[in-house]
């Protein structure tokens, strides 16, 4: 695909980040060859692709439609009036079906590439079911008998679980995309750079409320950071559990619109159960005392949305343990639900007060856990763990001798795929307590269980990943290299 003059559609100077995602945008819209060509962008809600399609259609002249909720009537009327007002027509051009309104659009690239943006396109299909085909009907004509067209047509949607299916089989829309564009959260550091935040504790826990998500940092916080770490507390209050932001009522909305499910009821109490510790089918199930295919289905619906994520067990593949992807979904069910009423009554100062334990426990902690997964699988250095990670995952096993479980939070294996890749590390993880040589101690017996089962534990590292920091004794060891120490400032600045 030729490269467009970069010179010429910069990347906008209000724009944080998103380099990549604008330079694939711009390289699509501008490919100069003949033929029309479709592309699809998703991503969850609030991550910035509006804002990223406005921003590329006004570089480079092309049209955008966002998508409402409303009768196919209705919206083939306000696309009528946008084409209008893009071709100079006096009068809103007629559309009495989306064969003609494709049509529309796709004559818009007949003189140039243009990029022709449908947003919300799940939205359309809501409403018009046969759209899909209707698109791959247009699509193919215009190739055939408009070889000259270059339209961009670029559809947009946030409704992941629909947008899969849209463009997979049996979909008519599958195979035509020549860009499939996924704008993510911002990775634990962009977002501490997103949000300002130097101190690498405040930028965790603050990461550990908000995510990396773009637009929780200006539109929903009222542009609120915190100064400083003496400032987290008073922050949250200002912010997520203010009745009076945004933020404090966005996690309810962002679970109603990203899933279409009868038993939300369910699907919000599974997500509490497993902020509680509750991370297998088995566990949620006997928490919320309901059948195993009920919770199943619930989990599923989740995961489809893309709010909960299930990854096998790093030493019992057969095993599935679910994790919820966004924060502040995590931070709702375990600190804010719990206390919601409360905080429509009370001060947020004294609500915040009882709920903070639970915030460091059930919260903060687990979502370190994660960070340091995301730190091993994509920013160490490959001789940190003698070859770069191809999986990340955390693991569990009885020691027999002891009558107790011993918990991996951080256990990184070679390669990628269905099949296990030569075990890189064990590690634990502790938030708000100090490490020392104790740990490295139950890593060092879980290696050894591992052994005795038969695992290949030679090239496997003990590591040690603080959020409160290391004994000396402990340091001493990592001198040794008997240990790979990792801290906030290395998951920060380190690799």
């Amino acid at each position: 695909m030729a490269q467009p003059d970069a010179v010429d559609h910069a990347r906008p100077g209000a724009m944080f980040d998103r380099e990549a995602e604008w330079e694939a945008l711009v390289a699509f819209a501008c490919d100069p060859r003949p033929g029309p060509a479709l592309g699809v962008v998703s991503g969850r809600l609030r991550q910035g692709k509006t804002y990223l399609l406005e921003a590329l259609t006004r570089a480079l002249g092309g049209f955008y439609f966002g998508a409402q909720e409303a009768t196919e009537a209705e919206s083939l009327r306000r696309l009528g009036e946008d084409i209008a007002r893009r071709t100079g027509v006096p009068s809103p051009v007629p559309l009495p079906r989306w064969e003609d309104a494709v049509d529309a659009l796709l004559a818009l690239g007949d003189r140039e590439p243009l990029p022709v943006v449908l947003d919300e396109f799940p939205d359309l299909v809501r409403q018009s079911p046969a759209l899909p085909s209707v698109v791959e009907g247009a699509y193919h004509r215009v190739r055939r008998e408009r070889p000259h067209n270059r339209s961009r047509l670029l559809l947009c949607g946030s409704a992941v679980s629909v947008m899969s299916r849209l463009f997979n089989r049996p979909s008519p829309l599958h195979g035509l995309a020549g860009l499939e564009l996924t704008v993510h959260t911002l990775d634990f550091r962009r977002a501490a750079r997103l949000w300002g935040i130097e101190d690498p504790r405040l930028a965790l826990l603050v990461h550990a409320v908000v995510g990396g998500t773009p637009a929780y940092r200006y539109d929903y916080a009222c542009e609120e950071a915190p100064s400083g770490p003496e400032d987290f507390d008073a922050w949250v209050c200002r912010t997520v559990l203010n009745p009076r932001t945004p933020l404090f009522r966005e996690a309810r909305h962002l679970l109603q619109e990203e899933m279409d499910h009868w038993d939300r009821a369910l699907c919000h109490s599974a997500m509490t159960a497993v902020t509680s510790g509750c991370s297998t089918r088995g566990e949620i199930a006997e928490r919320l005392d309901r059948p195993l295919p009920d919770v199943s289905h619930a989990l599923a619906v989740l995961q489809d949305c893309g709010l909960l994520c299930g990854e096998p067990d790093a030493f019992r593949p057969a095993l599935t343990r679910y994790r919820i992807t966004e924060p502040l979904l995590a931070f709702e069910h375990a600190v804010a639900a719990p206390h919601r009423s409360a905080l429509e009554q009370e001060d947020a100062v004294g609500v915040w007060k009882r709920a903070r334990a639970v915030f460091d426990s059930a919260v903060a902690g687990p979502h370190f856990a994660q960070v340091c997964r995301d730190w091993a699988a994509g920013f160490a250095a490959p001789e940190t763990f003698g070859a770069a990670p191809g999986t990340a995952s955390c693991g569990s096993l009885s020691d027999p001798e002891q009558h107790a479980r011993l918990d991996a939070e951080v256990v990184l294996r070679a390669g990628a795929g269905t099949r296990r890749g030569a075990l890189l590390s064990v590690g634990r993880t502790c938030w708000d307590e100090v490490m020392d040589v104790r740990h490295l101690e139950r890593i060092r017996r879980l290696l050894a269980l591992l052994a005795d089962r038969g695992e290949d534990v030679g090239r496997a590292r003990p590591a040690c990943y603080g959020g409160a920091g290391f004994t000396p004794e402990l340091r001493a060891a990592g001198e040794r290299g008997e240990v790979v120490l990792v801290g906030l400032d290395r998951l920060y600045r380190g690799s």
